[in-house]
């Protein structure tokens, strides 16, 4: 199946009482039994949802992953992949990284004995200065929140398979329109699903997807036992959301490219970033998506998004722009079209 019909079929099948072709809401607790741990492969809603159920199989369609699971935040799906380790542990990760990531890493995990390492990784053979016998996972983000630097995942990938460790990437900016990190060779896909997968700025909602069985089971029952997992009302809402995924994306990087030529070419645009470092470090993504109009239109909106981060316009124009340039990236950037 193409992106498109994937989004709007995986993992949903017409429902068996009515026929029914839209996931139903099951808002439901509990689940009968025939008898004691018999029954229809749902006992108790933290555990499994079918509704959720559905739409863990549709964003693991999208990733190309064998398994999905859905968590009540962004923060809940990294919370679990943390849980993974163990005192002594050592991950090695991005200086440039997601606020409530580096919050959740420094104040949480850093407190239970295990080390972090936030490292540049323009270069990703950086990597192989920090490794040691204790190193356990690779974190990375790309493109990176808030300043849209991008990271080699196959190059991370590749040293990662080398040392036996755990590469996770969190793959929120890019959504699996644009980039499949499983592909590339990594371990763990994380989604902040509230963001471009639920498209409407109504649901808050984390994701993981992995290939291996093993890591699965292992996070499929920190998913349980600990508890952060979406209601059915909010996954029917991603599962709506998830439908127009593709035409949102096509939306946000035409709309990028448009602005980000009319700023290219505006008299007071200044362009801070000119050498060939900076041209290579945004096209090293290109090689991953899927082909040449998306490669350019998706490079166009990140030139447009870094020249708002960092602020590369006059004062006295960005004075003037402000407001409205500010809520037209909150457009580009979660609303639907």
């Amino acid at each position: 199946m193409k992106f498109g019909t994937k989004a709007i079929h995986a993992g949903q099948e017409p429902d068996p009482t009515t026929g029914a072709v839209m996931t139903p809401i099951y808002q439901t607790s509990t689940y009968w039994q025939e008898s004691p741990g018999k029954h229809k492969g749902y006992a108790y809603a933290r555990g499994k949802n079918p509704t959720r159920t559905a739409l863990e199989k549709c964003i693991a369609s999208l990733e190309n992953a064998k398994h999905g699971l859905c968590f009540s935040s962004g923060m809940g799906a990294i919370d679990a992949v943390a849980k993974l380790l163990r005192p002594g542990d050592e991950v090695i990760t991005g200086n440039d990284l997601y606020g409530g990531t580096y919050r959740m890493f420094t104040k949480v995990f850093a407190q239970f004995g295990i080390k972090f390492h936030f490292i540049d990784l323009y270069d990703a053979n950086n990597i192989s200065n920090y490794i040691n016998e204790n190193t356990k996972l690779v974190w990375i983000e790309t493109p990176t929140n808030p300043t849209m630097q991008i990271v080699d995942i196959a190059a991370c990938a590749e040293i990662s398979k080398k040392h036996n460790l755990t590469l996770a990437v969190d793959n929120t900016f890019a959504s699996p329109y644009l980039q499949n990190p499983l592909d590339l060779g990594a371990d763990i896909v994380m989604h902040s699903v509230t963001k471009y997968l639920g498209g409407h700025s109504d649901v808050v909602m984390g994701a993981l997807c992995v290939n291996d069985n093993k890591i699965y089971e292992q996070l499929a029952f920190i998913h349980n036992s600990c508890g952060a997992t979406p209601g059915p009302q909010d996954s029917f809402l991603v599962l709506r959301g998830l439908k127009t995924l593709h035409l949102r994306m096509k939306a946000h990087c035409e709309n990028g490219e448009i602005i980000a030529k009319f700023l290219k070419n505006h008299p007071k645009t200044i362009i801070f970033f000119k050498s060939w470092a900076f041209q290579l470090n945004y096209l090293c993504l290109s090689f991953y998506l899927f082909n040449f109009n998306i490669q350019r239109d998706f490079l166009y909106h990140l030139y447009f998004r870094v020249c708002y981060f960092y602020n590369l316009f006059e004062s006295n124009l960005l004075l003037a722009l402000q407001s409205n340039f500010i809520q037209l990236f909150y457009l580009l950037s979660f609303k639907n079209y």
